[in-house]
Order: C-alpha cells, then sequence, then structure tokens
C-alpha cells in the first residue's frame, strides 16, 4: 500500500504503538472513528448547508449504513 510516510518514521509509529496497553490503544482507535466520522459530517454539513443537524446526521446514516437504516430512523424520530 502506498504511504508517504517515511519507512524509518513508520518503524518509529510501529514500535510507539506496539508499545501502548490494550486500554491505550482501544482509547486511540475510538479517537479516531470519533474524529472521521466527525470529518465525514462536517463534509456532508458543507455539501448541504440547508441541512439541519439533524438531517446531517440522518444522511451519514444513509451513507454508510443505507438508506433503508436511515428511513427507519427518520420514522422513529418522528414517531417518538
Amino acid at each position: 500500500m502506498p504511504t508517504d510516510t517515511h519507512p524509518e518514521a513508520e518503524k518509529v509509529q510501529i514500535e510507539l504503538i506496539r508499545k501502548l496497553s490494550i486500554a491505550e490503544r482501544f482509547l486511540k482507535v475510538r479517537q479516531l472513528t470519533a474524529r472521521t466520522v466527525g470529518l465525514s459530517k462536517r463534509a456532508i454539513a458543507r455539501a448541504n448547508p440547508d441541512f439541519s443537524p439533524e438531517e446531517v446526521k440522518l444522511k451519514f446514516i444513509e451513507l454508510h449504513y443505507g438508506r433503508d437504516l436511515a428511513e427507519r430512523v427518520r420514522e422513529y424520530l418522528e414517531n417518538r
């Protein structure tokens, strides 16, 4: 897989990751996931400036989990 990271820098990164505890690794994964989701939602909001925050979340669900689930969530939110 192509990378823009210098091989020596990559070795250092891998060694640092290996030194982390399982809990620390899990925390890093959670942080990266939260950051990725946030960036995705921000991109949706920028591409659709007329969307409300709820519409951005529903579009995120549609793009990542499918239209059927997004519609079911929309119906749930409307009926609660």
